[in-house]
């Protein structure tokens, strides 16, 4: 039987990321419902000679997702599969947000054990770039998959976890978009929990001299740092009591909400900051004024929060930005820091918006993963980009580079970086065999676009 499916493509569409720093205007732009769709977008793309990009959130602070060919966006294939409460598993359409999922989850009392910052991502297209979070005890979300079925260009479908085409699965669960399309992937749960925050004020020598206490002492620690100062917020996070969790569930509370009101969160810690850093455009040593006065503002007091687990977990990534997010071998962590420190005070020119963000993360067997056979640390810094105006950053983007690059880092696959297959070689045990497999599944390269040409030649 012979089934004919007529799918539509949009032309005119112009595609942006989330911090609207890269975009592209695909020639067709899909939303297809079903796998049969999918197969005949690709087979139009084949007669045509048109690469195929599949495009999630558009978060991603980079051009991973652009391309002028035929875009795929995911959010119709969105559906909860199946739920398994026994084993706390959930298989789902690549193209459900998480945050959706969080609430689906939240109903059968699951929860993913760790989350990102954002969950207006996709769950093909978070696994896709190696999203992570904190905690040492915890890999990035994509240690969380334990299975995931692949549509080659071919129209061919793989099932894949640890027991069936094992290759392909260590290489599918931090993908690129380049070995196919995502059409379902299953996550190991865990039961949902609360979790408790603490936030409280420190200093970077305190925190660095003692690192190793930091790590025992909470199960998602991370730190921010505040350029151009001392000045450092330690933020734990960890799961509650049972009896706290009990009572919240029972009464279905919301948990109080963190510190501060609309307030500081929107009139302070939102409106002035982006007045302030425009400011600061024309006299950029304002900036280390604007780190300190901010830290002494908003961060300068402990604080405590208690919330359902994904709640805290997600939070507000204020305004548009550059990024660059860089996995360096956790011993390397405070001579690292302390070199950037160092850049930072030696060249009074260079200047750099606040904060440093500094995680931790369990390393993993998952072929590019950045923590791929060792725990790690990741050093995000950013510019902020006020009333979407451009920060001059090269400086200090070259200055961090290097600084990562020297000690053994690999950069965050979804967040501008300027490095080339050369480098990839160098810093993946495992790029080889990932290059020979994605030829494998996709001999004519249809799912390359100009970011991905960039790490495979």
């Amino acid at each position: 039987l012979l089934v004919l499916v007529q799918v539509h493509g949009q032309g005119g569409v112009k595609f942006q990321n989330w911090a609207k720093t890269y975009g592209s205007s695909p020639e067709l732009y899909f939303q297809p419902t079903s796998v049969e769709e999918i197969r005949e977008i690709l087979d139009m793309a084949r007669q045509r000679d048109k690469k195929v990009k599949v495009v999630g959130g558009g978060h991603s602070p980079s051009d991973i997702a652009c391309t002028d060919d035929f875009m795929i966006q995911m959010g119709k294939m969105n559906r909860v599969l199946k739920v398994d409460k026994e084993k706390q598993q959930v298989t789902v359409e690549g193209g459900i947000f998480l945050s959706d999922l969080n609430i689906e989850l939240s109903k059968h009392g699951l929860a993913l054990a760790n989350l990102g910052a954002v969950s207006e991502v996709t769950a093909a297209g978070v696994i896709g770039t190696g999203t992570h979070n904190t905690g040492i005890e915890h890999g990035i979300l994509s240690t969380q998959v334990i299975a995931l079925t692949l549509l080659k260009a071919s129209g061919e479908i793989l099932e894949c976890s640890e027991s069936t085409n094992v290759d392909i699965f260590q290489a599918a669960r931090v993908h690129l978009g380049c070995l196919g399309v995502v059409l379902t992937v299953t996550f190991q749960c865990v039961p949902q929990f609360y979790l408790h925050e603490v936030a409280f004020p420190s200093t970077l020598t305190e925190v660095l001299d003692h690192l190793d206490d930091h790590l025992k002492r909470s199960q998602y620690f991370r730190f921010l740092w505040f350029p151009h100062s001392e000045n450092v917020s330690v933020i734990y996070q960890d799961p509650t009591n049972k009896a706290v969790t009990i009572i919240f569930l029972c009464l279905d509370l919301q948990p109080p909400s963190s510190s501060s009101s609309w307030l500081w969160d929107y009139a302070i810690g939102y409106y002035l900051l982006e007045f302030l850093l425009w400011i600061s455009t024309f006299v950029p040593s304002l900036v280390c004024w604007i780190n300190r006065f901010f830290f002494w503002l908003l961060f300068s007091s402990r604080v405590e929060n208690t919330a359902i687990s994904y709640k805290i977990f997600n939070y507000e990534c204020r305004f548009k930005q550059h990024v660059q997010d860089w996995a360096i071998p956790i011993e390397k962590t405070k001579e690292a820091l302390l070199e950037l420190k160092a850049a930072l005070e030696n060249n009074t020119k260079m200047v750099a918006h606040y904060p440093v963000e500094v995680r931790f993360t369990r390393g993993d067997e998952i072929w590019l993963s950045p923590c791929f056979q060792r725990d790690s640390c990741y050093m995000n810094i950013i510019m902020y980009r006020p009333y979407g105006k451009n920060v001059p950053r090269l400086n200090y983007w070259l200055t961090y580079e290097g600084i990562m690059k020297k000690h053994g880092g690999r950069p965050h696959w979804a967040k501008a970086h300027s490095c080339t297959r050369k480098d990839f070689e160098k810093m993946y045990p495992a790029f080889p065999k990932f290059c020979s497999l994605r030829e494998k599944l996709d001999p004519t390269g249809t799912f390359l676009n100009s970011y991905l040409e960039k790490v495979f030649y």
